[in-house]
């Protein structure tokens, strides 16, 4: 048994999340990149300031989108792992202190009916889950609300199969249009229960540009979707051309046999996370 004290969970989870705000994953920014060689017009002008502002944000290691999001985390804690103290309350003791040290904008408010600010954008969205092992695996995501709000669930029907999935996913990205900042990354949830889709198209949001699934049934849906989101020819920040999404990401989980729940969690070009490992 590996005993874990949660001061040092909060000071890795400290460390990390200005870090997130700030530097973009190598992978998006690589992306971006490519995306701008294929662009031309005012689709290549609108990513060649995308790509300046994210170069900038990490020069001067200041947030790359002012929106600096609800603070979401994914947490595999190993099963010889024991934490001494709690986590949840060492993680929003991080959040709270780097959202406030770093000058971070606080976004959370204490109810969504009184929308009264928590001033400190507590408390965070924890998601945990027990894995093999003896180490604590932390993903952070500051979630933007810009593509949050675009984000949508349908329980379909097992007879919609194949082509319902994908016209749902299409439709959404289509609805959603300039809103959440394209190019975009989608995640995709299929199966499980109502809430179990969602978390799953949040999660696969966690994935590298270009990583597609090991099955290779939804690594071909993935390239799919990506071909037919592209083709709507929304464009960087809605000004049109060819990169709509830069990639689609999908998880799937075993189903009730009167179900075939679909989620679709849309995140804007500026896709931040970051993982830590204890």
């Amino acid at each position: 048994m590996r005993v874990v004290p949660a001061e040092i969970i909060e000071q890795k989870v400290y460390e990390a999340i200005n870090q997130a705000v700030c530097i973009l994953p190598d992978d998006v920014k690589d992306s971006l990149h490519k995306a701008y060689t294929s662009e031309e017009g005012i689709a290549k002008y609108t990513l060649e300031n995308l790509i300046k502002n994210i170069d900038l944000a990490q020069q001067k290691m200041r947030p790359v989108c002012q929106d600096t999001g609800a603070a979401v985390f994914f947490v595999e804690i190993g099963e010889d792992v024991f934490v001494e103290g709690s986590l949840k309350d060492a993680i929003n003791r991080a959040v709270s202190k780097a959202y406030t040290d770093f000058y971070l904008r606080k976004s959370m408010v204490k109810s969504p009916i009184e929308r009264e600010n928590t001033l400190d954008n507590t408390p965070a969205i924890i998601h945990i889950d027990m894995v093999k092992g003896d180490k604590i695996t932390i993903h952070f995501m500051p979630k933007g609300f810009g593509s949050e709000n675009k984000s949508a669930l349908c329980m379909l029907t097992p007879a919609d199969g194949v082509e319902g999935i994908e016209k749902f996913v299409v439709e959404t990205v289509k609805k959603a249009g300039s809103d959440p900042c394209p190019p975009i990354l989608v995640g995709v949830g299929i199966g499980g229960t109502f809430e179990l889709a969602a978390l799953l198209s949040k999660k696969a949001l966690l994935r590298k540009v270009g990583q597609r699934h090991h099955k290779k049934y939804l690594a071909e849906l993935e390239e799919r979707l990506l071909e037919r989101i592209n083709s709507l020819g929304i464009g960087p920040e809605g000004f049109g051309g060819k990169t709509t999404a830069l990639d689609v990401f999908i998880e799937e989980f075993p189903t009730h046999i009167a179900g075939l729940p679909v989620a679709v969690n849309i995140c804007c070009h500026v896709a931040r996370h970051v993982r830590i490992e204890i």
